[in-house]
């Protein structure tokens, strides 16, 4: 069989006169007597078959008025001008039906008839046709692609690690547990004590992509209970160089991304503004100017979806960092200020009002990591062979991870995350 087609849609601008071979899907079809249309949809667009009564061979227009969401082969010739949208159409010499459908679509495809979300979801293989749908993993696509090539460029290495393991990664009990042959395990919440420990055994700069898993029972727009991290460690630095590297990939992630995926940005109804840089405010400075704006806010309390949002609309910035957190409301493995401890080297990345991405500069004093371990009320005992770790020779690092899911929702600016997750796992969907 081979390859069934000879060229994507998108690659037959100035073919005109030329001979191709296309194969997708039945995206609309129109019968007007003597003139039948069909509209071609693959991944990169749509085209229209127009087959003439007397032209075209009488097998061809025959079969040209199958149902829509047909998978079809077509081969004819390019014609460029007439009275298409698209300002070019194919002239068909050959038309074939790949498989014929045998059931009812559930949803109007072209987006003429709106569907409800979980319906598209229940049908995600007939969803995924969709072109909004096809955009937005492009976009998603794109962003993942832009994250390695500039973390490469700055000669990071890729790793994996488990996606089970024996404890909590970030001290929480919301973990889905998993009977790994005689022993209790639990599927990874972060790659965090993995990639820490790839750092102190001499790989120095890491990254990795990788799916993680939070037991966490959300009803929001912004959660998944499976969401894929993108994680970057470097060794020998502090909050303020792993600040620096997020910057330079984040950006570089939009640049890439934006002039990668004009068509896809139009098709969502979306933008992208690459900030000249992005500015760091500190958390105290930020609750301050929610109170001065009517939020009522404490000092130790985080940052709820709205106050986000908020703080975003007061500031008119894309993008910023929120640095200098309280230590109490961070991860254990934060490395707290020397003069302050009350305050850590954290930091968010916060895009178009909501965090898209956290770091910190780790605690890499074994000491000092037992007394934070026992602070925020976990057993140091779950965590022996990670502070061992630290006992032979852990130089000062940091890291960060932006959410994948997260961020493909805030550029393509789509109402809920899990429109951005290929088969989303929340808290009451675990099909498809």
């Amino acid at each position: 069989m081979a390859f069934l087609r000879t060229h994507y849609v998108e690659e037959l601008r100035g073919m005109n006169g030329k001979e191709v071979t296309l194969a997708g899907w039945a995206h609309e079809v129109r019968d007007v007597g003597k003139l039948r249309f069909v509209l071609l949809r693959d991944r990169t667009g749509i085209v229209q078959i127009t087959a003439k009564r007397g032209e075209a061979p009488d097998a061809v227009f025959e079969l040209m008025s199958f149902p829509k969401e047909t998978v079809i082969r077509v081969r004819g010739i390019v014609k460029e001008g007439g009275a298409s949208k698209a300002g070019l159409e194919i002239m068909p010499s050959e038309a074939e039906i790949l498989n014929p459908i045998t059931t009812k679509i559930p949803f109007e495809l072209t987006g003429k008839v709106p569907a409800d979300i979980d319906v598209r979801l229940d049908n995600r293989y007939v969803d995924l046709r969709r072109l909004e749908t096809q955009a937005i993993f492009r976009i998603r696509s794109e962003l993942a692609a832009a994250f390695r090539e500039k973390l490469t460029e700055l000669k990071f290495q890729e790793v994996s690690t488990p996606c089970i393991v024996a404890a909590a990664t970030e001290g929480g009990t919301d973990l889905f547990p998993v009977q790994y042959f005689e022993k209790q395990a639990f599927l990874a919440q972060s790659p965090q004590l993995y990639k820490q420990l790839a750092v102190i055994g001499g790989m120095d700069r890491v990254f990795m992509t990788m799916p993680v898993f939070r037991a966490e029972k959300h009803n929001t727009v912004t959660h998944l209970n499976e969401i894929t991290q993108m994680d970057a460690e470097m060794g020998f630095c502090d909050h303020e160089g792993a600040m620096d590297v997020l910057e330079a990939v984040f950006l570089h992630m939009l640049e890439r991304t934006k002039y990668k995926c004009k068509a896809q940005l139009e098709t969502v109804k979306s933008d992208i503004l690459v900030p000249d840089k992005i500015v760091r405010h500190t958390y105290s400075s930020l609750v301050e100017l929610l109170n001065k704006n009517g939020v009522d806010m404490k000092i130790g309390d985080d940052f709820t979806k709205e106050n986000e949002r908020k703080m975003g609309e007061l500031l008119g910035e894309e993008a910023f960092f929120i640095t200098e957190w309280p230590t109490k409301i961070k991860a254990f493995y934060a490395m707290p200020v020397k003069e302050k401890p009350e305050l850590c080297n954290a930091f968010d990345l916060m895009y178009r009002g909501l965090e898209i991405c956290s770091g910190t500069q780790r605690n890499h004093l074994p000491y000092l990591l037992v007394k934070q371990i026992i602070f925020h009320g976990i057993n140091p005992a779950n965590f022996e062979f990670y502070v061992n770790a630290f006992r032979m020779g852990a130089p000062p690092h940091a890291g960060w991870s932006i959410g994948l899911e997260r961020m493909a929702m805030q550029v393509c600016r789509a109402a809920n995350i899990r429109e951005c997750a290929l088969f989303p796992r929340d808290r009451h969907r675990l099909t498809p």
